[in-house]
């Protein structure tokens, strides 16, 4: 919100969330309903076509947020480098309000001015006029109507909740409170209305001016360069057209420059114009690509995954993965990404972060689930990661560590081959499996001599065990085939290992294939403390469940904005730490396949560089 927030701050439809969509409802069955019914020259198709051109609307903010995420984690251009947080993400999560409005607009003028808006397809001289007079009379007033938002009484009530981001995203281009966004709609509808008035409106004009001034709009509040510098060498007037994204970006660091909308030829006729646009744009202009520290590979989960990345939807990636049932109705985007991502033979660029003086990405291998379990898929698999591991190595790199099924055995294996057959390679690769058991380790209860370990018998498992005898924790295994592994992988653990049937145990460490029938024959009050990779399935409402290995990230780490996978804001899996504190302890080790690496040095190093446990909650 503001600082001291005005009347009409809030939006009229703030305490109904989503079903904020259904405000238009009326008058899209009104219009469907009008059109279809009404006879062949009296249908009015301007009114039968807003809902899907809000639906456009939607759509075209959503990738320029997609592209604008992308381009930043990467890099090339980027004009601030700042971090964006979770507080800005909560804030701009109602970008979408004034879609909502211009739907219920729309619908209204409809209505009341029947004729009026019963326009043609297109005309192209009325097309012309409404972008003239937007570029006009428009922008003038709009000037005005800023720089007045900028006195400290109309600031601190209205425009300073839009200036709480300094770092911009294209949600942010419309977030604001209701009564500023009322006043922007006033003045962008006067070219409309204009062109109604003179009778010289089309649909395709009316569309076009809404569209161009939300893609302007986009585009200035993205944190890249876009506009291209042979443009202006080209034709050197346009600076004082249509602006660029570093020129408003200095509008939300130096607050008293730059108040244009999209025309700066009313900041340079008033001298308001910052005296570092030009040297800003330069630099951002001739800004390349980040070369990361430190990479951390994952992967797509489940065919909704897609929506939850940071290039995703930033209301979802913003909050622990979980199924929405609203999804279902994307299900024609979700295909297009399966089969997009089929396709796509190449992992890509997801997040950026900082940490210290470590630059951090996330690349995501362009496969799910179902594709890491299946046979066939293997081999592709196996040769991303190969090609992730060189890519990075080429960047500059110094860890790449591998998240989710990438740290699976066999794909850790050939890991662990591919770096012995590569010795050129100077990138070292970690699997997170020490931190791993170090986490799994620490969360035990201090007052617990005896645990229960169920689940396949990987090699965090064999390693937790190992830990866990050494400290003189007896480990109680149900099934002797489980146990077998266990001596084979270290005859010394015999002492402490326990091949029991016995369920009184109220600390279970679980890993995957633990089933339904064996949560529930652990006592009431359990605590079930996963080693796996992926959460177990929680079947038992009077027993806890920890999260999987993670810790929670301190303040360094930066542009902390989405949350990894079903993990709570500001925690992270174990293998990403492992490949930070690897970065910056400058181990030039790999942990990967059979190799390991001392499950107390890597422990310590991370408390000390300021990650914690996770507290088990209720």
């Amino acid at each position: 919100m503001a600082t001291k927030p005005g009347i009409l701050s809030d939006w009229p439809w703030h305490s109904i969330g989503n079903f904020k969509y259904a405000l238009v409802v009326p008058g899209a069955v009104y219009s469907t309903y009008s059109y279809i019914t009404a006879a062949e020259d009296e249908k009015n198709l301007f009114m039968f076509l807003v809902l899907p051109f809000l639906f456009f609307r939607l759509l075209h903010y959503q990738l320029w947020i997609t592209v604008s995420r992308y381009r930043t984690a990467q890099g090339s251009n980027r004009i601030l480098d700042k971090s964006l947080d979770f507080d800005q993400v909560d804030r701009e999560r109602s970008w979408d309000d004034q879609i909502v409005l211009n739907g219920i607009l729309f619908y209204a003028a409809g209505i009341v001015l029947k004729d009026q808006f019963n326009m043609p397809l297109f005309k192209a001289d009325g097309t012309i006029i409404t972008l003239l007079l937007h570029w006009g009379p428009a922008e003038f007033l709009y000037y005005w109507l800023h720089r007045s938002l900028h006195h400290h009484y109309l600031y601190a009530r209205y425009h300073s909740h839009h200036h709480s981001s300094i770092v911009t995203e294209p949600n942010t281009s419309f977030v604001h409170p209701f009564a500023e966004v009322l006043s922007y709609y006033f003045l962008l509808l006067i070219p409309i209305l204009s062109s109604i008035y003179i009778g010289k409106a089309s649909i395709i004009g009316v569309f076009t001016y809404v569209t161009v001034v939300d893609f302007l709009n986009n585009m200035g509040h993205c944190n890249f360069e876009f506009m291209p510098q042979w443009l202006f060498t080209i034709f050197p007037p346009l600076k004082y057209i249509v602006y660029t994204p570093s020129f408003h970006s200095l509008h939300h660091t130096q607050f008293r420059s730059n108040y244009s909308l999209f025309c700066p030829f009313y900041d340079y006729v008033y001298g308001t114009v910052d005296s570092h646009t030009d040297t800003l744009y330069e630099t951002s202009s001739k800004r390349e690509a980040v070369s990361p520290d430190v990479v951390h590979l994952t992967h797509l989960t489940t065919p909704d995954s897609i929506y939850h990345l940071p290039l995703g939807f930033p209301s979802l990636s913003s909050k622990p993965q979980a199924s929405k049932w609203y999804l279902l109705f994307m299900w024609p985007v979700t295909l297009w990404s399966l089969l997009l991502t089929w396709i796509h033979g190449h992992a890509f660029i997801s997040e950026r972060n900082a940490f210290k003086k470590l630059k951090l990405q996330s690349w995501v291998v362009p496969k799910y689930n179902m594709q890491y379990f299946s046979k066939w898929q293997r081999g592709t698999i196996s040769k991303l990661i190969g090609e992730a591991i060189v890519d990075a190595d080429k960047k500059g790199a110094k860890v790449l560590s591998l998240g989710l099924l990438n740290q699976n055995e066999e794909f850790s294996r050939n890991v662990e081959l591919y770096m012995k057959k590569n010795p050129q390679l100077k990138i070292k690769v970690v699997d997170g499996s020490s931190l791993i058991a170090a986490i799994v380790l620490n969360s035990i209860p201090k007052d617990k001599t005896q645990v229960v370990l169920r689940g396949r018998i990987s090699k965090e498992a064999c390693l937790l065990v190992q830990a866990l005898c050494q400290k003189g924790i007896q480990v109680v295994i149900l099934e002797e085939d489980e146990y077998n592994k266990l001596l084979k992988f270290d005859n010394n653990l015999q002492k402490n290992l326990v091949l029991s049937k016995k369920y009184d145990v109220k600390v279970w460490l679980v890993g995957d294939g633990l089933t339904d029938k064996d949560q529930k024959k652990a006592p009431k009050g359990t605590i079930f403390i996963p080693f796996s990779i992926f959460p177990p399935k929680k079947v038992r409402k009077d027993c806890y469940y920890h999260t999987t290995p993670a810790m929670e990230a301190p303040k360094a780490l930066e542009n902390m904005h989405s949350c990894e996978d079903w993990l709570p804001r500001r925690v992270i899996s174990a293998s990403r730490v492992a490949g930070i504190i690897h970065g910056e302890e400058g181990w030039e080790v790999n942990e990967c396949g059979g190799t390991t690496f001392s499950i107390d040095k890597v422990w310590n190093a991370s408390l000390e560089h300021g990650f914690r446990p996770v507290p088990i909650s209720a």
